[in-house]
């Protein structure tokens, strides 16, 4: 059994001074966790989710942080989230974006928009690091192991990030967005990691 006190807060209990604690109610709720259904809660016990509202999938689930990872890039051409996970925890997470230290493209303009340079193309010529990369750095510099990871990501990787991913052990990719990289994809194949698409 799970003993669950709620704190209620009414209206009139705010007084100029804070709270007043001789107007809060306190409600116990007894509920047995045989109410639990295939491990998860009933709308009794979480309330927050309409009745028949399915719960994401773990793939769907981890591609939803990859989109709000992806938001905290200050790429102006393309912002890319990525996380890696294993046994369905996450182990890092990684954006597009300039070393450590280094001034941000949002405050120094894009350098491969200056030299007119096609998506794709010239990785080396760019102040930032790809997600993939910066996730799998992430990684060694946690001193996290990665070997049999899954790489959840915005964008099909690159060649020189599926070279990166190939030789960190990464098993998987499951991404939302093609990338034109056919060498990449070759790679990928012939190295014998699982490429899905979401």
């Amino acid at each position: 059994m799970i003993l669950r006190i709620h704190a209620v807060q009414p209206s009139i209990g705010i007084t100029t001074t804070g709270w007043n604690p001789a107007a809060m109610e306190i409600k116990s709720e007894i509920y047995d966790e045989r109410n639990k259904k295939g491990g998860t809660e009933t709308e009794q016990s979480n309330p927050g989710r309409r009745p028949g509202e399915p719960r994401p999938s773990w793939d769907q689930y981890f591609m939803d942080i990859v989109e709000l990872v992806g938001k905290r890039s200050t790429c102006l051409r393309r912002k890319v989230g990525a996380i890696l996970v294993k046994d369905k925890r996450i182990l890092t997470t990684g954006y597009n974006g300039p070393p450590m230290g280094i001034a941000h493209c949002s405050e120094t303009g894009c350098l491969r928009d200056e030299w007119n340079i096609p998506s794709g193309e010239r990785h080396e010529l760019c102040r930032g690091l790809h997600a993939e990369q910066n996730a799998i750095i992430q990684a060694a510099y946690h001193g996290i192991t990665i070997n049999g990871a899954t790489l959840y990501c915005s964008n099909l990787p690159c060649i020189i990030c599926s070279k990166m991913i190939i030789n960190a052990g990464i098993k998987e990719i499951i991404y939302r967005h093609g990338y034109a990289d056919k060498l990449a994809e070759d790679m990928l194949k012939e190295a014998g990691i699982e490429v899905r698409r979401l």
